[in-house]
């Protein structure tokens, strides 16, 4: 399989950096706080578990960006997940 033309993954590079970080605030908000009541669990479970298979998609498909960014926003959802549990 030939990969992603280089002008199209920095759009996917741009847009993964934008998206990824937009988690940064949330689980500050939580760690600074210990407070995850108004998250919800079966939210962020479904999100996770579709954040792996756009990872799975992304290698499959040779995408860097699809890798890198859904590897640490998977990260990010996983610490929000276990706040929202160790803090219940």
């Amino acid at each position: 399989m030939e990969g992603i033309p280089f002008h199209v993954e920095v759009v996917g590079l741009i847009a993964a950096t934008l998206t990824t970080i937009s988690f940064v605030p949330q689980v500050y908000k939580i760690w600074k706080t210990k407070s995850a009541e108004s998250v919800s669990l079966t939210m962020f479970l479904l999100f996770f578990t579709g954040v792996v298979l756009w990872f799975v998609y992304g290698v499959y498909i040779g995408s860097l960006s699809m890798t890198i960014a859904n590897t640490i926003t998977g990260a990010l959802s996983l610490i929000i997940i276990y706040y929202k549990l160790k803090l219940k």
